[in-house]
């Protein structure tokens, strides 16, 4: 585990395996689906992160077989992923709770994220 905050992809990753694991293109859709379509992941640079997440004992691979003469994996988090997943989720909590205080809107970050989504969509952003 680290002291530095998860770069956006990395912590995209972890989240789409935390409640169960998942292939590659599973993956990538549930990081486009948790980044409301912000963040599409390509192959290469997917399967480049989860080799590194591989090698870093942040994830693991689940399951190995061989559809159509190819290998399929399925990753799920290790161990210490989960708990680096953990450790991020509680930081970017404090500090969108400091955020929302400092703004003085007396509400919690998930009503402020939906007040943000409906007034962009309301001005076209």
């Amino acid at each position: 585990m680290t002291d530095q905050a998860l770069r956006e992809p990395t912590l995209l990753i972890l989240t789409a395996i935390a409640d169960a694991p998942r292939h590659g293109y599973a993956i990538a859709q549930e990081v486009e689906k948790i980044s409301e379509g912000r963040t599409k992941m390509r192959t290469g640079t997917l399967y480049g992160a989860l080799e590194r997440l591989l090698e870093q004992e942040l994830i693991a691979v689940h399951e190995e077989e061989v559809v159509d003469g190819r290998r399929r994996r399925s990753y799920a988090l290790a161990p210490r992923g989960r708990e680096t997943l953990a450790a991020e989720a509680a930081r970017l909590a404090r500090t969108a709770q400091e955020a929302t205080r400092r703004l003085g809107l007396g509400r919690s970050a998930a009503s402020l994220g939906t007040a943000l989504r409906v007034r962009r969509t309301a001005v076209g952003t």
